[in-house]
């Protein structure tokens, strides 16, 4: 007997087992595969974006340049605060920012660094739900397997091995499965966790930096 027989015979509860554990790994795949190339894509537009911003000595230029990076958690923090400075300045031709400015200038970039955070983890809860869950599914599918076939067994009043043995190969698909839904999402979990926690770093030193560099055009 092959694993889509054992399935396919096997009992509605175990089927129905293996169902939300596909469902599980399915979904938690696309996640994974979605969540790798937003993150790589804001990793390289955010190299670029620095480039250009360490490289320009005119903030506008880099506002226009920002606009062409908008997977970039760096740019999308440049153009909230830029927005800010300009309303701050637009009044006066030569604008000395006082310390509450800057402040306003800051909590603007909390706030665009909060929504980067947020965009960034988006569904990172389902994988985590996912490595959690899905072990212990499985783990209900071979218990209950495991009683069928023992149920099984008393009906046949035959102990012979090849009475229980689909049963319980049966059962330990359903553990089998919740492993593989679980074992993917596990690592693609935490290896995306570490991957935006240095984005959050690099964002934090980011913000840092535009702020002194705004001290220092400002006359601060």
């Amino acid at each position: 007997m092959n694993f889509v027989t054992l399935i396919l015979q096997g009992s509605p509860i175990v089927q129905l087992v293996l169902l939300i554990l596909l469902f599980f790994s399915v979904f938690s795949w696309a996640i994974i595969f979605f969540k790798r190339n937003s993150l790589k894509a804001a990793t390289e537009q955010s190299k670029k974006f620095m480039t250009v911003f360490r490289k320009s000595k005119n903030l506008s230029e880099v506002n226009e340049a920002s606009k062409k990076y908008r997977g970039s958690p760096q740019a999308s923090l440049f153009r909230a605060a830029y927005k800010e400075l300009a309303y701050l300045t637009k009044s006066n031709p030569n604008p000395t920012l006082t310390s509450e400015n800057m402040e306003t200038i800051n909590r603007a970039l909390i706030k665009a660094s909060n929504r980067e955070v947020a965009k960034m983890e988006k569904m990172m809860n389902f994988l985590a739900t996912t490595g959690s869950v899905t072990p212990f599914i499985g783990l209900f599918g071979t218990v209950w397997g495991i009683m069928d076939a023992f149920m099984q067994i008393s009906e046949a009043q035959s102990t012979a091995l090849n009475a229980v043995a689909p049963g319980i190969a049966e059962a330990l698909i359903a553990t089998a499965a919740g492993l593989f839904a679980a074992i993917p999402a596990v690592i693609a979990y935490n290896h995306f966790l570490q991957r935006i926690k240095e984005l959050v770093a690099e964002m934090e030193d980011f913000s840092i930096e535009f702020l002194n560099i705004t001290e220092r055009l400002y006359g601060i």
